[in-house]
């Protein structure tokens, strides 16, 4: 068993702060400061040192961190080889995504692991990409579902991680259900060229993939509403006043007066949804069993949202 005084440095190597640490171990402020005292005692080395009214890691604490990773990997895949070999899951079992994921696939997850497995507890938590990292390292979750290349940590590279391409997530055009290109199979985006778009905010990543849309279909589009939530944005579409871009995932069940058409032609972009779990868990039981659940249901989205 890991000493969990080494996943509590762990986790301020990833956060940075005393404060964050405890707010992702769920351990009190004093509770961290004094965990990672008798680490330090016990090993005999200076890990930490005062930066300003904070720590930081010493060159040996970053080294420790850093070469602790294969002992966690080693660790996980003991754990998960045991649980297999004995037909067992763990009491305990925490998934986490950003809000839509967490909506459509999280959720029904947490059911179907609820019904198969009722002496495990399974814990939904949702968060941005890079807390959800945070929390795998932490150990407060145990897979999370995140949109690649946002956040902090590029999993392909970390080797605390192991990711799993889960789906492409296509982007398809929201209009009013009144709109001429509502009874269409497929809409490009220079047949909307002279519409009101809505849109997230320049620097958020939804508005990155709405403009990197634009540029490949060589169309400049007329922003005339920024939002942040996906409900906003059918609100506005549904009142007729703009049309918007719209991940396959996001349901638009209950909207009133909205109707998604396939994007088609240039512009035509996905975004790419995988999971993360920590390096060397991929076997553990419920892990397994996630990601065959995620996968279904995934597919089951695709083939048959655009019938909403």
């Amino acid at each position: 068993m890991i000493d969990p005084r080494l996943i509590t440095l762990r986790t301020f190597a990833a956060c940075g702060t005393v404060a964050a640490t405890a707010e992702l171990t769920g351990y009190s402020p004093s509770a961290v400061s004094g965990q990672l005292r008798e680490l330090q005692h016990s090993l005999g080395m200076t890990l930490l040192v005062k930066d300003g009214r904070g720590l930081r890691l010493t060159a040996t604490g970053q080294n420790l961190v850093r070469r602790s990773d294969r002992l966690i990997a080693e660790w996980e895949d003991i754990r998960a080889s045991s649980l297999s070999a004995g037909d067992q899951t763990p009491t305990h079992f925490g998934i986490g995504g950003f809000s839509t994921a967490s909506a459509n696939l999280l959720a029904p997850l947490a059911a179907h692991l609820q019904k198969s497995h009722p002496t495990s507890t399974v814990h939904v938590t949702e968060a941005s990409p890079t807390r959800c990292f945070e929390l795998l390292v932490a150990e407060r979750i145990d897979l999370a579902v995140v949109v690649s290349m946002q956040g902090d940590v590029q999993v392909e590279d970390d080797p605390r991680f192991e990711k799993v391409d889960l789906l492409d997530d296509p982007l398809d055009v929201m209009v009013p259900s009144d709109h001429p290109v509502a009874a269409f199979e497929s809409v490009t985006l220079a047949d909307l060229a002279a519409e009101d778009w809505i849109t997230a905010a320049p620097g958020s990543p939804y508005h990155a993939l709405f403009i990197a849309a634009f540029t490949a279909a060589g169309v400049t589009p007329r922003i005339s509403h920024e939002s942040v939530e996906w409900e906003t944005q059918a609100a506005l579409v549904g009142v007729g006043v703009g049309v918007s871009l719209l991940p396959r995932l996001v349901s638009l069940a209950g909207e009133d007066n909205v109707t998604r058409v396939r994007l088609s032609g240039p512009g035509r972009l996905s975004r790419k949804i995988v999971t993360a779990v920590r390096t060397g868990s991929r076997n553990s039981p419920l892990i397994k069993e996630s990601l065959w659940h995620l996968r279904a249901t995934s597919q089951h989205i695709l083939a048959t949202r655009l019938g909403e």
